[in-house]
């Protein structure tokens, strides 16, 4: 199969790692410059340097050569460039690997997919996997979700490899609801750990949030099964615990006094977490849905109150039921 992967951060180029051994790749990125460095110093030094770039992989810079033959697109840019990149995929079954809602819509990607390929044979990547990982060659599960579970299967089935183990599911909304939130829920859990908090008060703000989790998820009509694997449980403990994540080191910057701006400049990635914190939030509110992890990492990314008093906010609400 030949493969268009679109975007070349370190999650386009570790699943180009990850596919090399069974496939034909295309890698585009929409900068010229940064096109030329990557055949240049045979790895992406901007991105995800030590790893050596496949042997055989095309890189470019044009959408159209890159896409032309494939059969499949795979879509690695940040939410904020999904729309765009799938107007260029039209006819082509496409999956993509963002986690987030689209700013100013409040969608998720498969609607966003919807409103610009809406006959298209497409699905998501998501669940516990850091890219620096996958490209280490370490052993990495994750889910294929897709509302047309024949493509969910028969993808699942070409792309899985030995190091890359892929799990086939249809509830597309919740494995995407399940990737989105878990990254404001790692914001938190970074905060907490910034301030010293302690281990009692991680777990339990990670079992809390995989709550607001699962409530905002079943709302839009997810299964709550969902919730309790790869795209859900298994995303949330890795990306709230794991020191490569990078929602994880907003939190913990933010929890040492920093200003949002400085943090996400220094970053040098796109952290999701700090535009879907809003979108949630926004949409959340809209259907009733009680999230305050959520609205407290909203408080603080916005200025409305500092790291410690959003704990002091959700540690002092009224006690109720579990």
């Amino acid at each position: 199969m030949k493969i268009a992967i679109l975007g070349a951060g370190a999650w386009g180029t570790a699943l180009a790692l990850a596919f090399a051994p069974r496939h034909a790749l295309a890698l585009w990125t929409f900068e010229a410059e940064h096109a030329a460095a990557l055949r240049k110093d045979g790895e992406n030094v901007r991105f995800l340097p030590g790893y050596a770039l496949p042997a055989g992989l095309a890189i470019g810079s044009d959408i159209a050569v890159a896409l032309k033959g494939a059969d499949l697109a795979v879509i690695a840019t940040p939410v904020a460039g999904l729309r765009a990149t799938l107007g260029a995929c039209i006819g082509l079954p496409v999956l993509w690997v963002c986690k987030g809602l689209e700013a100013g819509t409040g969608l998720l990607p498969h609607q966003v997919a919807a409103d610009v390929v809406p006959a298209v044979r497409c699905g998501a990547l998501t669940g516990p996997s850091f890219a620096e990982e996958v490209a280490k060659g370490l052993p990495t599960a994750i889910t294929l979700a897709s509302r047309d579970a024949a493509f969910a299967r028969d993808m699942a089935q070409q792309l899985h490899g030995p190091r890359l183990r892929l799990y086939a599911n249809d509830d597309i909304v919740g494995a995407e609801v399940g990737g989105a939130v878990k990254n404001v829920l790692a914001i938190a859990t970074g905060i907490c750990d910034g301030l010293g908090l302690g281990l009692n008060a991680r777990a339990a703000l990670m079992t809390r949030g995989l709550a607001e989790i699962t409530r905002f998820g079943v709302a839009l009509g997810a299964k709550q099964e969902t919730f309790m694997g790869l795209a859900g449980m298994g995303d949330l403990i890795l990306t709230c615990t794991g020191d490569l994540s990078r929602n994880r080191r907003v939190g913990l910057s933010l929890a040492a006094g920093r200003p949002l701006e400085a943090i996400t400049r220094e970053l040098g990635h796109v952290a999701e977490g700090v535009m879907t914190a809003r979108e949630v939030a926004l949409r959340a509110g809209k259907l009733g849905i009680d999230m305050p992890i959520t609205q407290a990492v909203c408080a603080v990314l916005d200025g409305r109150l500092n790291a410690r008093e959003a704990v002091d906010a959700l540690m002092n609400r009224d006690p109720k039921a579990e």
